[in-house]
């Protein structure tokens, strides 16, 4: 059910923001896997991120008992930062106690899921965007999997491109890790998920 009386209530709330590309044209390549992990939250605890605000997909919910927004900027990846930096103005939050960020990485192979409280952009386009827009790299980010760029291959054609079944299916296990992990983090433990979701899955669990 739709949440939305909680937005009165003096509570800390949890913006979860996947970042992807908008489009079908888009859709489940290997830069998405952020939108991917959203669509699962969204199916799992029966919140529809169909609200558009803010440069952004949205939708208002709660899991484990905690306020939450699930966001998927509408910006294309480059410009996520406007949305994030748009959502957390708007609702008055602190991006190093609020924000969760989940997105790919092609430094880790298919299947592996990364939980740190804050970090760089490892050159991460959208996560280079957000830091600029919120001023600070301290904020917990997910990082899932995508699989390293072939040798002589192109970034944009790799990230861009779709993953062979294989790694689709790690990726998928993946997915269910960090969905797991954002459910911890928002009931306050985030020690306990590094310790259960960080790590490669190597098989269905």
């Amino acid at each position: 059910m739709l949440m939305t009386s909680w937005e009165d209530e003096d509570i800390n709330m949890y913006v979860i923001v996947g970042l992807g590309n908008p489009g079908i044209k888009y859709a489940g390549t290997r830069h998405n896997v952020g939108f991917d992990v959203i669509d699962l939250l969204s199916e799992i605890y029966g919140i529809e991120v169909r609200e558009q605000k803010h440069k952004a997909l949205i939708g208002k919910g709660r899991i484990e008992g905690q306020p939450i927004l699930l966001v998927k900027p509408q910006t294309f990846m480059n410009l996520s930062g406007e949305s994030v930096g748009d959502l957390l103005h708007y609702y008055k939050l602190d991006a190093t106690q609020d924000l969760i960020v989940i997105s790919d990485d092609v430094s880790l192979e298919p299947g592996t899921v990364r939980i740190r409280r804050k970090g760089s952009a490892g050159g991460h386009n959208g996560l280079k965007n957000i830091i600029a827009h919120c001023h600070t790299e301290e904020f917990i980010r997910i990082r899932i999997g995508v699989g390293k760029l072939p040798a002589e291959g192109d970034m944009i054609a790799h990230v861009l491109g779709r993953p062979v079944p294989q790694d689709r299916a790690l990726m998928e296990l993946s997915y269910d890790r960090a969905a797991k992990a954002v459910a911890c983090i928002v009931a306050g433990q985030i020690d306990q998920a590094m310790n259960l979701y960080n790590g490669k899955v190597e098989q269905a669990e």
